[in-house]
């Protein structure tokens, strides 16, 4: 189990070269499938707006902890979101939910999937999405849920990432779903509130767990200047991790390793 921060960076960029090789494959495939068919197929017919837009954006949802609003951007996965939704201004969808408004972002992944008005999914569409979820605190403990939610529908998650995870009554934050194909955990144990300190797989053969990695504030503690002074000094720690820029930037490389190459 890896548990020094420096191992995170190993992961990422494993994650990164792995994905483009992954793409570098498939369009080799695609044009070696398509010199046979421009030999002998007729006139080529040129693509209509709706075939070109069939392929759903990838979709990545964060959960913010506690009771924390969606656009409060003092909180790092608000700005996360702010950043990707800079950098990906098509192709990628992207936003922020209250960790008490699941049932919102199931309805708009479902929405987006290409749902009909009963909420119901094709096969096609259940195997084109491309979902990415995290969460701090009790939305790190929403993400997993979802995921759960969405494996009993068979619909596929690219990636989950918990940071400091809290898991909500009758949650089990712990355990990721089958459906889930990599998935990282960040936590801390100083003070009397800590995240998760191990999740693991319901199925190894399915989902990679890219690592628990733990971080420590005795020694070189986070301002957090921004966040009220009860936050600060009840639930120390467990803030330290929120507003840790090394901690929500390595949060971010992991995303963006599922996202296509940026138009900016």
């Amino acid at each position: 189990m890896l548990r020094c921060p420096e191992d995170i960076h190993a992961v990422i960029i494993y994650s990164i070269v792995s994905h483009y090789i992954r793409a570098a494959i498939r369009r080799v495939s695609f044009v070696m499938f398509l010199i046979p068919a421009a030999t002998y197929a007729g006139p080529a017919r040129p693509v209509s707006t709706i075939e070109a837009s069939t392929t759903p954006p990838v979709i990545v949802i964060g959960f913010v902890g506690g009771f924390v609003r969606h656009d409060a951007l003092a909180h790092s996965a608000v700005q996360v979101a702010a950043h990707l939704r800079h950098d990906y201004p098509s192709g990628v969808y992207v936003e922020v939910v209250e960790n008490h408004y699941r049932a919102k972002a199931h309805a708009q992944i479902i929405r987006i999937l290409g749902g009909d008005r009963h909420g119901t999914l094709s096969a096609e569409e259940k195997r084109n999405a491309r979902v990415i979820l995290y969460g701090h605190s009790w939305g790190a403990s929403e993400a997993v849920t979802l995921s759960r939610q969405l494996e009993r529908e068979g619909i596929p998650v690219l990636l989950t990432v918990q940071v400091d995870s809290i898991a909500k009554p009758g949650e089990n934050d712990r355990i990721i779903p089958a459906n889930v194909a990599e998935a990282a955990n960040f936590y801390q144990m100083n003070g009397f509130l800590h995240g998760q300190r191990q999740i693991r797989a319901s199925d190894p053969a399915r989902t990679h767990i890219l690592g628990n990695f733990r971080f420590d504030y005795r020694a070189n503690p986070i301002r957090c200047q921004d966040y009220p002074w009860y936050d600060r000094v009840f639930m120390k720690a467990h803030i330290q991790i929120e507003c840790d820029p090394n901690v929500w930037t390595q949060v971010e490389s992991l995303i963006r390793s599922k996202l296509p190459l940026s138009q900016q």
